[in-house]
């Protein structure tokens, strides 16, 4: 297994979407999701506001891969012909052989359109099978029904809640819920269920 390479162009692509390296020039197709749609960012606890949010938004993704902590993408729907938002890998942690998959967002056009599943797919199977990943973890607020049931369909397990983990952008506090996936259970019955579903 090659050392993963945060400076290198990851693309990931089936016959649904295209996932590509996030840049800074993005910001064209992601400033409209900041602007018209605050709804889809209720459980951010970085919520991009408005055209300076959102490149503030990219700016930090971008150098958190720089320093080879994170590697974050841009999704495009092939069926709509559009951006629909982002995801990422962060927390890396290559010693460990495990990683963090999330902040994950849509915008509402793309959601409950099975464009989630592709991504994860994708995601999924690059992290196991090209990085050498044996741990993907993904944490959501554990008042984020649509997110936990949505990794619950691909297959996580729940391991617990972290309580009061992060402040909220009202100034309460949030509790993370934490799942997982393992590289066993990926390779196992997780990833043919999942393929399936596509």
């Amino acid at each position: 297994m090659t050392p993963f390479n945060f400076s290198g162009n990851v693309v990931l692509e089936d016959e649904r979407v295209i996932l590509r390296p996030l840049v800074l020039a993005d910001d064209e197709y992601l400033i409209p999701f900041a602007v018209q749609e605050p709804e889809i960012w209720q459980f951010s606890t970085v919520p991009p506001v408005g055209p300076g949010g959102m490149r503030e938004y990219i700016r930090t993704a971008a150098e958190a891969r720089n320093e080879g902590k994170e590697y974050p993408f841009i999704v495009f729907d092939k069926q709509l012909q559009r951006y629909a938002g982002s995801t990422r890998f962060y927390d890396i942690q290559l010693r460990n052989s495990a990683l963090q998959l999330g902040y994950t967002w849509y915008g509402k056009d793309f959601q409950g359109t099975g464009l989630n599943k592709h991504c994860k797919f994708l995601l999924l199977q690059y992290a196991f099978e090209r990085m050498g990943m044996e741990r993907v973890e993904f944490r959501a607020a554990h008042t984020n029904e649509r997110s936990i049931a949505a990794m619950k369909s691909i297959g996580c397990t729940v391991e617990g809640i972290l309580r009061s983990v992060a402040p909220n952008v009202d100034g309460t506090r949030r509790s993370s819920i934490i799942l997982s996936i393992l590289k066993e259970e990926w390779l196992g019955a997780l990833k043919e269920n999942l393929r399936k579903r596509l």
